[in-house]
């Protein structure tokens, strides 16, 4: 009899309460929450990007992709204002934009000189304000180019440069400096003497800026040029490398490395 009393008190001890199961509606529920967030995320706040040339080796190769953060730099909204930490680009600042030189093409170059800035070059060497930058991620082939590597004291030669460039660099250019005016910016890309940048087109006015690469979250050895061959044969030829390739030509140790 006690022994059946003690069963029966500790069958009526209240435990933990159960679990209650998911219903199917509240499933659905929380998946579409996390597909909105997720495309909220995607639509305003990262973009993918490739890289398609050499102008920023080695700090980015071609086949590089990165996601993009297109907040940071957007112009200021006041109705996020208070969540997100706009701020200005700054020197360093890598930055991928649309091209004044070609309309519609995404760029990707480091951001030398911001409005107020003095530049000049001396024999490749960067110069802001009157001192020489010190720049570790900077490589050059070799070559010598008046025009490019004393610029902006040296007259391009005919073709080399933007025709509206030409018109307009000397009215910007002051006792040999270069002066960026307001709400533009001078960028070049960090393989110096192949990227075609501000001395050939002028500054990046802050509305072509998109935004800046995070991270790189995949990276494809991709042939130079590969991005002007646009025809239907060509992407399918590419689609098929990279199918059969993708383990042996992905570069893996490049996968989540942060762009600096």
């Amino acid at each position: 009899m006690v022994g059946k009393n003690r069963k029966n008190n500790a069958a009526d001890t209240p435990g933990k309460p159960e679990k209650k199961s998911e219903t199917p509606m509240e499933f659905i529920a929380s998946m579409a929450l996390v597909l909105v967030v997720g495309l909220f995320i995607i639509t305003f706040n990262l973009q993918a990007f490739e890289i398609p040339s050499s102008s920023m080796e080695n700090t980015l190769l071609i086949g590089d992709h990165v996601f993009v953060d297109r907040v940071t730099l957007a112009p200021k909204t006041n109705w996020v204002g208070p969540v997100i930490r706009y701020r200005e680009p700054r020197h360093g600042d890598i930055v991928v934009f649309l091209s004044p030189a070609e309309p519609g093409l995404y760029v990707v170059k480091r951001i030398i000189g911001i409005p107020g800035d003095h530049i000049r070059l001396r024999d490749g060497a960067v110069f802001r304000n009157g001192q020489q930058l010190d720049e570790p991620y900077v490589i050059h082939n070799g070559s010598y180019n008046p025009y490019r590597d004393n610029f902006p004291n040296v007259v391009a030669p005919e073709g080399m440069i933007t025709p509206e460039w030409r018109l307009s660099v000397s009215s910007y250019t002051k006792d040999g400096e270069l002066v960026v005016p307001p709400e533009r910016y001078f960028a070049m890309g960090d393989n110096r003497d192949v990227s075609y940048d501000s001395r050939y087109w002028g500054f990046i006015p802050q509305e072509n800026i998109v935004g800046r690469p995070m991270f790189i979250y995949w990276s494809f050895e991709t042939p130079a040029g590969q991005y002007l061959k646009t025809s239907f044969e060509d992407r399918l030829a590419f689609i098929g490398k990279v199918i059969f390739h993708f383990f042996d030509e992905t570069r893996w140790r490049r996968m989540f490395h942060l762009v600096r």
